[in-house]
């Protein structure tokens, strides 16, 4: 039988994370910029490097990042990584773009799998957990927190929608970072053109699909949504399911709920936005297109990731609104989702105590602070939100507070063994639905037993 700490075959995995790179990983072209004044702030609170300053030995760790989203990224993290060093002297850190999500994930694997040598900390996609903890590839916090003072303190500040994806097994083994929900952008100067209430945007889905039907027009020049169904499909298909009372996982990382009544419901929904009420192409909708075509006025509402947000305002030449995703027949919910900070396991010990150190140093409160407003990711702590910069920057753009507040609602991402493989298999499945391959039960009953067949050998 498989476990948890299953040393797992790279070749396989290696096939399976360049698969899940060219269905769709569709990384954003970074932005050169200047990161916000809130990062000179938060270069104020430093991190101690009481380790290596005491051995008076110089540390180098190297940093793999990926983007998802437009946006100054790699400028941000050149900037937070030097931020670091002048406080902590005996620790570099060499930054590292390495492309989206599936590239870190492949480029680590590679490199362990070779025998090389590989980052020493990572952003990884936060259902990346069971792929890295049973192939060995990083390393729990556990320890490293019981070393510290602070470190339970720490920890419970984060939110538990996003620690949900984070531990495991009575272990934590990512901290988050770049985290977000999916929310629904809507064009509020559209809203005024056909005579909608550009202050109420829709509550619920017959609200919303209705509205966007309104919104379109019969030439095909604007539609009234558009949602992606590239990507990372599995992920905004899962608030359909969610907020029709049941999420795609639970707790166990060998279980699935694909083909239960609720997401069933979903996924017509889904797909009557196409066929039904004729407001949504038909196709593959592309994501990295989308924040693209809602800019640009071809799409009226979006659902995208919170992490577009500060590309979409600087971008949109009218009034943007945003709001949580429309309920469904048991009320609002969505999934979490974004990445998550690692410590490599093939590092040195004295490495992953100063991984540990330029961790904490990421995720205090200003910086946070500074990445949300740089990105519009949801800063992942709550002492974040009660920083000057942030209660500021809602107080300007209430839009930033939405997926925070969003979280009251939210469920976990679909994480389980065998990660890539199984979100690969239900996307492919509401992808064959939206685009009328199959109809949408058929989808899901075919996504549900190739999913139980793979996760069978695997006890949790």
């Amino acid at each position: 039988m498989k476990s948890f700490k299953r040393m797992g075959a790279f070749v396989a995995l290696l096939m399976l994370t360049a698969i899940m790179a060219a269905c769709g990983d569709n990384t954003a072209t970074p932005v050169p910029a200047t990161t916000t004044a809130a990062a000179t702030t938060a270069s104020a609170t430093t991190t101690t490097a009481t380790t290596a300053a005491a051995s008076g030995q110089a540390v180098e760790l190297t940093f793999y990042f990926p983007t998802a989203v437009d946006g100054p990224i790699p400028q941000t993290f050149k900037k937070y990584a030097d931020d670091f060093t002048k406080a902590n002297p005996n620790i570099k850190i060499n930054t590292v773009y390495a492309g989206g999500y599936a590239d870190v994930l492949k480029k680590i694997q590679t490199e362990v799998g070779g025998g090389g040598s590989t980052a020493d900390v990572a952003i990884m996609l936060s259902t990346d957990l069971y792929t890295l903890a049973d192939n060995g590839l990083v390393v729990s916090f556990d320890d490293l927190i019981k070393a510290d003072s602070t470190g339970d303190t720490w920890v419970k500040d984060f939110y538990p929608g996003f620690m949900a994806n984070s531990q495991a097994n009575g272990k934590t083994w990512g901290i988050p970072f770049q985290r977000s929900t999916p929310v629904l952008y809507y064009n509020k100067d559209l809203f005024k053109e056909v005579g909608l209430d550009p202050t109420k945007p829709p509550t619920t889905f017959k609200e919303m699909a209705d509205m966007a039907q309104k919104l379109t027009k019969a030439d095909g020049s604007r539609w009234g949504i558009k949602i992606p169904s590239d990507g990372f499909p599995y992920w905004l298909y899962q608030g359909f399911a969610i907020s029709n009372g049941q999420n795609v996982v639970g707790d166990a990382a060998n279980k699935v709920f694909f083909n239960t009544p609720a997401a069933t419901e979903g996924l017509k929904n889904f797909v009557s936005l196409v066929n039904d009420y004729k407001a949504m192409p038909k196709g593959v909708i592309v994501w990295s297109d989308t924040p693209k075509d809602f800019i640009s006025g071809n799409a009226a509402m979006i659902y995208h990731t919170t992490g577009s947000l500060t590309t979409i305002l600087g971008g949109a030449k009218f009034d943007v609104g945003v709001s949580f995703l429309p309920a469904g027949s048991k009320g609002y919910g969505a999934p979490t989702g974004g990445g998550n900070l690692y410590v490599m396991k093939k590092s040195s010990p004295e490495k992953q105590k100063a991984a540990y150190q330029f961790i904490k140093f990421l995720t205090e409160p200003a910086r946070l602070a500074d990445w949300t407003t740089v990105t519009g990711y949801v800063a992942p702590r709550k002492a974040a939100w009660d920083t000057d910069a942030l209660k500021k920057l809602v107080a300007d753009k209430p839009q930033y507070a939405v997926a925070r507040d969003q979280l009251q609602y939210a469920a976990k991402e679909l994480a389980t063994h065998e990660g890539a493989t199984v979100q690969q298999i239900l996307g492919k499945a509401v992808q064959s639905a939206v685009t009328g391959d199959k109809d949408p039960a058929k989808a899901l009953d075919d996504a549900q037993k190739e999913a139980d067949k793979l996760l069978a050998d695997y006890k949790d």
